[in-house]
């Protein structure tokens, strides 16, 4: 046998061995791992960390809760808008707080499991019932792993918050006002009282109402200002007003002359979500219905009902206004000495003059 075909062997027996090894190593350590996860002491040990861990997260979750309810208490008395919203914020943050400290308490008294039931002189252990437990975690959990990670992204991105009145897209006619947040689920009440609960990941899109009102804005042509105004009066009359229906009822705020005997009058008014109907069908109808009831009709055109939010509006000008702007024309390198020897020689000449 030459010098290299020894080496070889010697190389083969080397690694045949350490690979025998390993599996053996493997295989103790996970007889171990059965022999210590199935005991009595160690499902005892489980269910009364797991218990105590339960029992503080609803300890802490019932104070944390009165916090959040003066919080919002403090929301609804406040008139400052501003104020509100960062209320409002402060007690979505809160009630996601609770959340997350019952997670880590849980997962404290899984970790406090371990070390007690374990040996500290374990890391091949530790490491291998990791390996496992995150392959085990990653199948079974998959769904609420994906509506931890969609709930945490538009938390951060603050999406929306408690008290809010949002649209849920993709989903047809799922609104209402935001009741709880989760980084796992969200809780709606509709406006006919329903409870909703959806998972953070099916939630696609989130269209939240401004202030938790919408404005709508009524315009008419008439062919008397002063009476235009009077027929306003009368449909205000009529229009059911109320917190969840017509907040604020339609105030003029534009009445200009556009031609002869013609006015434009802009109305607006503001309504509670879900309840843009009472302007844009019933108070449309019920100003056409006085008119034509009246010894002399003035309508000429409309009522023509629209969304007339004002910071939507400001936006929306500034870009069309932005759109329309002319560009301007660079001139070559050419055109431009020409320009200039031009200037100069009408310079020259008019000194010449002089």
């Amino acid at each position: 046998m030459g010098v290299k075909e020894k080496e070889i062997n010697i190389i083969q027996d080397l690694f045949g061995n350490s690979s025998d090894n390993t599996f053996q190593h493997v295989s103790n350590v996970f007889n171990r791992l059965g022999g210590t996860l199935f005991s009595l002491k160690s499902l005892i040990t489980l269910v009364v960390s797991v218990g105590i861990s339960l029992v503080l997260g609803r300890i802490l979750a019932a104070f944390l809760r009165r916090i959040v309810w003066a919080v919002g208490h403090q929301a609804d008395k406040t008139t400052n808008r501003s104020t509100v919203t960062r209320l409002r914020r402060i007690e979505t943050m809160m009630i996601l707080s609770i959340a997350i400290l019952r997670t880590l308490l849980v997962v404290f008294a899984l970790y406090f499991w371990w070390q007690f039931v374990h040996p500290a002189g374990q890391p091949t252990a530790l490491i291998g019932a990791s390996a496992l437990a995150a392959l085990l975690l990653s199948g079974a959990l998959s769904s609420p792993l994906r509506d931890i990670a969609s709930g945490s992204l538009m938390m951060a991105e603050q999406w929306y918050g408690v008290g809010d009145h949002v649209v849920v897209e993709p989903f047809v006619d799922l609104q209402g006002v935001v009741e709880r947040v989760t980084l796992r689920s969200t809780r709606i009440r509709g406006l006919n009282g329903e409870i909703i609960w959806i998972n953070n990941q099916n939630i696609t899109g989130i269209r939240v109402a401004p202030r938790g009102i919408r404005t709508i804005g009524l315009e008419l042509f008439v062919t008397d200002s002063d009476r235009g105004e009077r027929l306003i009066e009368k449909a205000n009359k009529r229009l059911p007003e109320g917190p969840l229906l017509v907040v604020k009822p339609l105030s003029i705020s534009a009445n200009e002359p556009v031609g002869e005997n013609l006015w434009h009058i802009t109305a607006i008014a503001e309504t509670a979500p879900g309840r843009e109907w009472l302007i844009e069908n019933s108070a449309v109808d019920l100003i056409k219905d006085l008119d034509a009831n009246s010894n002399k009709p003035i309508i000429a055109h409309g009522p023509l009902a629209r969304y007339a939010d004002s910071d939507a509006d400001r936006r929306f000008i500034r870009s069309i206004r932005n759109a329309q702007k002319v560009p301007v024309q660079k001139r070559t390198v050419r055109e431009t000495a020409k320009s200039g020897a031009k200037k100069a020689a009408a310079k020259h000449s008019h000194k010449k003059v002089q």
